[in-house]
């Protein structure tokens, strides 16, 4: 069985230090668990381990004074609480934790930003580090694959996408019922549980519409028409869907050029399993009329890995005009701008007139199958 070292090991290793917070957030089933566990391993010292889906953790955190908590860890010096946006008032009991018992580290992970961020963002500011697991990326890929057989097994992940369990799920079928189960069991959840949404099908039919318009300008209202509900409640359900790391939102990049378009937003999902699974198309790429947009969607989600696990910081954007220029893809870090377009197979493109003059002194590339490896790496 394959296993692979993940990119963000030595990162969250060295920021586990004491009196500080390590988050790890991460859609469900990408590895959190596993990567911590690994962590915790190369540690080699007494680990005490809460979950947070355990009601009686509830209650033994739910007395917020530094007696319980000492009594709690014993001799204990390090604390990891597996789906700790699951507990109330997190970030407030953890603070009390760190500011009160010397040399105690913290680890905490969870398939949701909604409590974490919430209630743990103001309370840990100066005293967390926080870190974002995506499903496996290219360059975590490359210690168990060469250049050859990357090609084909590439053009798999464009149609089933990068969940570390498909690794070991060989037949086509299973990757298809596995999938199914991530969609209608697993994604959702976090939604339905914390906001008390009753109606998931609203939320698939609007995560059925995202999927056919990656890579397009999302009109809010629009989906709101076409699901028979408001704007607002669009917007929402939108944003749920980032905070559990389903879908990312790209806004469009304006310096006040009058032509340039910014009201709409375009939203890619993070893995292009779940893409798929969502319209339910796992045709392989031979027979897909949208091979386009399944190299958009997965250059974007593997960028944003890179960006990441490299600790890059970047303003992301895509750029298009009026009159239908446009750029896919475009960084601005360093006081520069970079601009990307992504074809699957090599062409000629040429840059947009209007960002060569309106941006002078950027750069413009075109992202295809012979150069993406430079790219994420």
């Amino acid at each position: 069985m394959d296993y692979l070292v993940r990119e963000l090991y030595k990162n969250v290793l060295r920021k586990l230090q004491p009196n500080k917070v390590v988050i790890v957030f991460g859609a469900r089933r990408v590895g959190k668990t596993v990567l911590v566990k690994e962590i915790l391993d190369k540690i080699d010292e007494p680990v005490l381990t809460l979950n947070g889906e355990d009601i009686n953790v509830h209650d033994k955190l739910a007395i917020r004074t530094v007696e319980n908590y000492r009594q709690i860890l014993g001799s204990y010096k390090l604390l990891y609480i597996d789906e700790a946006q699951k507990i109330p008032e997190i970030g407030l009991k953890l603070k009390l934790m760190i500011d009160e018992i010397k040399g105690l580290k913290i680890i905490i992970s969870g398939s949701s930003s909604f409590d974490i961020n919430k209630d743990a963002g103001e309370p840990l500011t100066g005293r967390k580090y926080s870190f974002n697991l995506f499903a496996l990326s290219e360059r975590e890929y490359n210690q168990i694959e060469d250049k050859i057989s990357k090609v084909d097994k590439l053009r798999e992940r464009l149609i089933f996408g990068n969940y570390p369990e498909l690794l070991h799920l060989p037949d086509r079928e299973d990757k298809i019922d596995y999938l199914n189960e991530m969609v209608s069991s697993y994604l959702l959840k976090d939604i339905l549980v914390y906001e008390n949404i009753k109606n998931s099908q609203k939320i698939f039919n609007l995560l059925r519409l995202i999927a056919f318009q990656l890579g397009g300008e999302v009109s809010l209202q629009e989906l709101g028409r076409q699901l028979s509900i408001s704007k607002n409640t669009v917007e929402k359900y939108l944003d749920l869907l980032s905070k559990v790391y389903i879908l990312h939102k790209v806004e469009g990049f304006s310096r006040n050029l009058r032509k340039e378009i910014t009201k709409n937003s375009r939203w890619y999902f993070l893995d292009n399993g779940i893409r798929n699974a969502v319209i339910a198309n796992f045709n392989p790429i031979e027979s897909r009329n949208d091979v386009g947009q399944l190299w958009g969607n997965y250059m974007i989600s593997e960028r944003l890995k890179y960006q990441e696990y490299k600790r890059v910081s970047s303003n992301n954007y895509f750029w298009r005009t009026y009159d239908q220029q446009e750029i896919d893809w475009v960084e601005e870090r360093d006081g520069s701008l970079f601009g990307y377009e992504f074809k699957w197979k090599e062409s000629r493109v040429k840059v947009p007139a209007q960002w060569r003059n309106t941006y002078p002194y950027s750069s413009f590339e075109v992202i295809n199958m012979s150069n993406f490896d430079t790219w994420i790496q």
